[in-house]
């Protein structure tokens, strides 16, 4: 059976705990160490909470940290990279980085993804860049059957008027031999 849209998914990360998918995640303590048992969700507010007036003015950036696992039972992704394949316009700016820890097993016990003290630490070492096609998107590299890779996003307000639904969509592909 090849892998379908529903094998892959996004997991919140939690800095608490042990081991990956072990812990239950929420949107503001995603920052970084391990893949949460928590999917991130499709609705507003699902990683990022509201950007209220004082911090567009001062033009205020946050990270957050996700995974992405390949909850397929046999097969690997291969080839995976990542991009913004949708952002809402004259609102906050959207930008992605692959963390520079390798892919490793969802329940993998060393830390999966560096750690930020808080979301306005940036992570150390990270390149973050905005790619908005397949072509153009980041490596995440090839993702076995229950592995996981962290991503880091950074939320950059720009002082613009307010818009609602801000956001950006994030899209992951790859292949498979099945």
């Amino acid at each position: 059976m090849p892998i379908t849209a529903s094998d892959i998914q996004f997991r919140l990360s939690v800095k608490t705990g042990s081991a990956g998918d072990t812990t239950a995640g929420t949107p503001a303590g995603s920052l970084g160490k391990y893949a949460s048992t928590t999917q991130v969700g499709a609705a507003i507010n699902d990683l990022f909470d509201d950007v209220s007036g004082d911090e567009n003015a001062a033009s205020d950036v946050e990270y957050r940290c996700i995974f992405v696992y390949n909850a397929h039972a046999t097969l690997t992704l291969l080839g995976t990279v990542v991009w913004l394949s949708a952002e809402v316009g004259g609102g906050t700016t959207i930008a992605i980085a692959v963390d520079g820890v390798a892919a490793s097993d969802i329940d993998a016990a060393p830390a999966q993804a560096d750690e930020v003290a808080n979301e306005n630490t940036a992570p150390s070492g990270e390149s973050f860049s905005a790619p908005t096609t397949k072509g153009t998107g980041l490596s995440i590299g090839d993702l076995a059957p229950d592995q996981v890779r962290a991503i880091w996003i950074r939320r950059t307000a720009a002082n613009t008027g307010a818009v609602n639904n801000d956001g950006a969509t994030i899209r992951v592909e790859g292949d498979t031999l099945a």
